[in-house]
């Protein structure tokens, strides 16, 4: 017997019908579900641009998701307000008796949902929230003590003790989808320019949204998985799975994902498969640390680095950010980023490293940069990646291992096809040349086409004398 009459299915981070842990529930616990997405404006009117490749990715994944409900007899309602005003009035407006969520970690979304509970609470209706963005949340792995772990090698070693099948398996919604509520004949999925924002150019880097996109990138990685631990650094391979957007949102299961690299749930064995499960785990433990630790959003993990005054002018966050710093490792990512709103994960940290400890910006202003122009953007993650890259975060990189540009460059991009790719300027360069192009003479600048200081920008700093300020930074702060 359902305990509900009729429920709502709030979709926000998890735009899919497969495996989905509140809409599971929802589906069990009443005779009808009404299902809705809302176009938060609390959150759009805070974006820099009205053209975002994420708010274009999150259409067409609503518009996926509403023709599926729509083909197992339900509907989607999709709405344009400020959520924590939308959600309670349609709940009061459909007379549901409880609204059902997936939890979502950030702290103002956890304050959204706080004040969205508070307004249901008042009108008679609860508020039912369920784990589904991460395998282990919160609480759920913790030190033998019973303290957040602050290192990632213990914190994995525990989160594989205790996974079991069970943490990893799907919920069978398909088979409870008979209880979804029609919706009026008349609705359509709201459109892009239905919310004030323009077409963008993710069609022409052939991303698409949606669970079927999502499931294709995971076909076509199953096969390179075994590779994945020795390809995924060099940024002009195809070693990633791509798919780090669709767990952003939603549009696959975590799960599955889990499932697929793990042996003990029937997923791939090896060295690959288990540094891919890693970069999962890495995933929960920066949504843990988030949980437990919420400073970490607008200061250092570490409070005693939150005195350092970083002295980097703003000319060279401008050089950084419009990919004019002379290393062509640096520009290459910074173009990739900016043309596609993708980096790769090496480049991740070598632009990172490159903007806190060569040119002694605030790695604050990095983090906010990402945040605007990453489609994957994550505050978990983003926030744990570039505090590891700053040696301010939680087992961060220590402040005196600094990467090397022109190294880093060598060792991943060695013949030089990355840089080549998005810096066609330098694509005369040889091999050797074209990770440190200020090094040519004259005479091999006019043969390679490029003049440095004309067609590429020379260095705006040298690294050795921005290395030893960067040391000396930390040094003073360390006493």
């Amino acid at each position: 017997m359902s305990r509900f009459d009729a429920v709502l299915m709030w979709f926000r981070r998890d735009l899919r019908c497969d495996d989905n842990a509140a809409l599971y529930a929802a589906l069990k616990s009443a005779r009808r579900v009404h299902c809705v997405f809302v176009y938060d404006t609390d959150i759009l009117d805070a974006l820099p641009s009205r053209a975002d490749r994420r708010v274009e990715f999150i259409v067409q994944s609503v518009n996926e998701l509403a023709a599926a409900l729509g083909a197992a007899g339900g509907s989607l309602f999709t709405l344009h307000g400020a959520a924590k005003h939308e959600i309670p009035r349609l709940a009061q407006k459909l007379g549901v008796q409880a609204v059902f969520a997936n939890r979502d970690y950030e702290p103002q979304a956890v304050a959204r949902d706080a004040a969205v509970a508070a307004a249901l609470g008042a009108a008679g209706i609860e508020f039912s929230a369920r784990k589904d963005q991460v395998i282990f949340e919160r609480d759920e792995v913790m030190t033998q003590s019973g303290t957040p772990f602050s290192v990632f090698t213990p914190y994995k070693n525990a989160w594989l003790k205790k996974l079991e099948p069970f943490h990893v398996k799907a919920y069978p919604v398909a088979q409870y989808l008979k209880a979804l509520a029609p919706g009026p004949a008349v609705a359509k999925p709201l459109t892009l320019a239905d919310i004030g924002f323009q077409p963008t150019n993710l069609a022409a880097l052939g991303m698409c949204g949606g669970s079927a996109a999502a499931r294709r990138l995971l076909a076509d990685f199953a096969p390179r998985m075994a590779r994945y631990r020795e390809a995924r650094d060099f940024p002009a391979k195809k070693g990633p799975s791509y798919l780090s957007v669709h767990l952003r949102f939603g549009t696959i299961s975590v799960r599955e994902l889990a499932r697929a690299a793990w042996p003990g749930a029937g997923g791939q064995s090896g060295e690959g498969a288990a540094t891919w499960l890693s970069e999962l785990v890495w995933r929960d433990f920066y949504f843990m640390i988030l949980h437990h630790h919420p400073h970490v959003v607008s200061g250092a993990f570490k409070p005693a680095y939150d005195a350092i005054r970083w002295p980097g002018e703003d000319r060279l966050f401008r050089a950084w950010c419009e990919a004019r710093t002379g290393y062509p490792i640096v520009d290459a990512a910074m173009r990739q980023i900016n043309q596609t709103g993708y980096m790769h994960n090496r480049l991740r940290m070598i632009v990172a490293s490159f903007l806190v400890k060569d040119l002694l910006v605030d790695w604050r202003r990095g983090e906010r940069y990402f945040a605007d122009h990453l489609n994957d953007f994550d505050l978990a993650a983003n926030n744990g990646g570039w505090q590891w890259a700053a040696s301010t975060g939680c087992d961060a990189q220590p402040y005196f291992r600094i990467f090397n540009p022109v190294s880093q460059s060598q060792k991943f991009d060695a013949s030089g096809d990355f840089i080549r790719r998005y810096l066609p300027e330098l694509k005369d360069c040889d091999n050797k040349a074209i990770h440190a192009p200020w090094l040519m003479t004259p005479l091999e600048q006019q043969a390679a086409g490029v003049v440095i200081g004309r067609d590429y920008p020379a260095p705006v700093v040298d690294h050795a004398v921005a290395r030893m300020q960067a040391l000396a930074l930390f040094k003073a702060v360390k006493g």
